[in-house]
């Protein structure tokens, strides 16, 4: 997988773009990444949240648990 793929098209955030977000501002729930201002994600189309942009699977749920697990 590559860290530089686009998830959240509306936006314009990468894997790694969300990763990052989520490590400087603590965030450990999607609720906290879906209400937060500081990077807007998920918040128009909201494919991202679910099948990915490209029905590949890839959103931004997966981010936040990889970064949980280390991965990211």
């Amino acid at each position: 997988m590559d860290i530089k793929t686009e998830i959240c098209a509306c936006n314009s955030l990468t894997i790694e773009d969300i990763a990052t977000c989520i490590k400087e501002n603590n965030f450990t729930t999607m609720e906290e990444l879906l209400e937060n201002q500081i990077c807007p994600m998920g918040d128009k189309c909201e494919s991202c949240r679910d099948e990915g942009i490209n029905n590949d699977g890839l959103n931004i749920p997966m981010v936040l648990a990889m970064v949980k697990r280390g991965v990211l």
